[in-house]
């Protein structure tokens, strides 16, 4: 079976009800997307598809870690992942019209006649939006097992000594002190 085979899923066949189906990602999974910002990706995914008449509901459980870089200090930093996402997928007649035109973005348009969905662009998308914003060491003391204390002694120098000298030194606020005291 096809790598990319693996994730396009034949509704056609299923009974209504809820069907359950896993899917292991590693990093071999996003060679078919550009680069990202992590590695050694070890995500499992469960997804589970429930069929209606005409639309299904897909609650996707993504779960596992991966490295990062610390915005902080760049050094590896390992993630926990874990999130829900759900899409509601509609069958209609005109998918590429209602696509425009929903607002929603959980909500999905294929046509009647499609007989396989494919998951692969929601997986990728559901795992990079499990990754936080701000991926740093413990912020307070950056002293976790995975910070690099040469960026810890860079950050420190750098938060004493040069704030102090900028504030006395600048000449934009040598009038403003006579007005410090005035209520």
């Amino acid at each position: 079976m096809s790598r990319r085979r693996e994730f396009e899923i034949a509704f056609v066949g299923l009974k209504p009800g809820v069907h359950n189906y896993n899917y292991t990602i590693d990093d071999r999974f996003f060679e078919a997307y550009q680069q990202q910002d992590f590695t050694n990706c070890h995500a499992n995914i469960k997804l589970a598809l429930d069929k209606k008449s005409s639309f299904m509901l897909l609650k996707f459980e993504i779960g596992g870690q991966l490295e990062v870089a610390c915005d902080r200090c760049n050094s590896r930093l390992p993630l926990e992942l874990w999130d829900e996402f759900n899409i509601t997928v509609k069958m209609v007649e005109e998918p590429e019209l209602m696509n425009e035109k929903e607002d929603d973005p959980d909500v999905y348009y294929i046509s009647r006649s499609e007989s396989h969905l494919d998951v692969a662009n929601w997986i990728y998308e559901f795992i990079n939006l499990s990754i936080p914003m701000q991926k740093v060491c413990l912020y307070e003391s950056m002293d976790g097992p995975f910070c690099n204390p040469s960026a810890k002694e860079m950050l420190h120098k750098m938060e004493t000594g040069d704030e102090r000298k900028e504030t006395k030194d600048n000449p934009i606020w040598k009038g403003l002190e006579k007005f410090k005291d005035l209520e």
